[in-house]
């Protein structure tokens, strides 16, 4: 029976981007989707690379740094290899922040006069405007290049395969059991996302933290250029004229229905930002799932299985922090120091 060095539990962003780092490092490496890979989490995103000290967690603070940091040559590396486009755009942040938020020094704050001549599409409004300098991808056609790069390396897929379990010997990993059959490797990484707390040995606290977005045609390409975001909605221009619109947190389990009155209310808080919004076409409306954690950080190393890691819980951070995670978790797996401090995102802080 064949048999791999490691097994990649989930074909997401974070799955594919780790079998792919795996890969460099010579691992055979056999990735198994329950699904379609890239199809739940990574299909569903947004795509902005935010990794302000506003809105991320200080114990996050450095990894999501150096991860933004990463993204152009990750995904220049995977638009080459694939053949690809991801459209990751660097025109930068207008961001209105809730007015209860306390703003860091190194914001710049935007005059009426220059926010008139970033973007002249948007709403007079009062609130004061910040830009950061923030990148931007397309999560769909980054996904696609990163699936493209896993083949093409030599990456094994399986999919439209539950993983029902984790199987030990002696306490230490010889593989899994699937829906449809069972697979051999003496190191398993659990990628699963939003269902990765369903696979055995070890019960991790994820939980599936629902987000609606709605897509735009712009009435002209140019209308918006840069990401805007305020307390009510958030916009991402992409190249060929869509227009990204989200998107909501809400706790409904596996739930990914949309909502016509959610979605409206999206669209309207659109238009309120740039009022030529209302000769938009509306594309398309879709839900998907964030893997949420109870303290809001992602889960990263090793379990007290041997043999059994675990790379899930990136909430709404799962697209930034597709790079550092595969560099870091690629390093654990196969033994190598690791150049940050994963304590804060250890499983080891939700045993008993």
């Amino acid at each position: 029976m064949k048999n791999w060095d490691v097994i990649v539990i989930g074909g997401g962003i974070i799955g594919l981007s780790l079998s792919i780092e795996l890969r460099k490092k010579g691992a055979r490496v056999l990735v198994i989707e329950r699904g379609e890979p890239g199809r739940e989490a990574s299909h569903a995103a947004g795509g902005m690379l935010v990794d302000c000290a506003l809105e991320t967690p200080p114990a996050l603070q450095p990894v999501a740094t150096a991860s933004a940091r990463m993204y152009p040559e990750f995904a220049h590396e995977l638009e080459v290899e694939s053949g690809t486009k991801v459209d990751l755009r660097d025109q930068g942040t207008i961001l209105f922040p809730p007015a209860e938020h306390a703003i860091p020094s190194t914001f710049s704050v935007l005059t009426p006069t220059q926010l008139t001549e970033l973007e002249p599409a948007l709403s007079e409004l009062n609130d004061p405007a910040f830009f950061l300098k923030e990148r931007s991808v397309d999560p769909r056609a980054l996904t696609a290049a990163a699936l493209k790069t896993a083949k093409n390396r030599g990456v094994d897929f399986s999919s439209g395969d539950s993983v029902t379990a984790v199987n030990l010997s002696d306490g230490h990993v010889i593989g899994v059991t699937t829906s449809k059959t069972s697979f051999l490797a003496s190191k398993v990484v659990n990628c699963a996302g939003a269902w990765s707390g369903q696979i055995g040995p070890h019960a991790f606290p994820t939980r599936p933290v629902k987000g609606q977005i709605l897509c735009l045609v712009m009435p002209s390409r140019m209308l918006l250029k840069h990401v805007v975001r305020s307390p009510e909605v958030y916009l991402i221009p992409r190249s060929d004229g869509r227009l990204l619109v989200g998107a909501t947190i809400e706790e409904a389990e596996f739930d990914k229905r949309t909502d016509a009155s959610t979605i409206q209310r999206l669209h309207q808080a659109a238009i309120a930002l740039v009022p030529k919004l209302l000769d938009a076409k509306i594309l398309e409306a879709w839900a998907g799932l964030r893997p949420g954690t109870p303290d809001a950080l992602p889960i990263l190393g090793a379990t007290d299985t041997p043999g059994y890691y675990v790379a899930t819980g990136h909430f709404r951070d799962g697209i930034l922090l597709a790079p550092i995670t595969a560099q870091v978790m690629a390093n654990v797996i196969t033994g190598i120091q690791c150049d940050y401090d994963l304590t804060p995102f250890s499983p080891r802080r939700f045993s008993p």
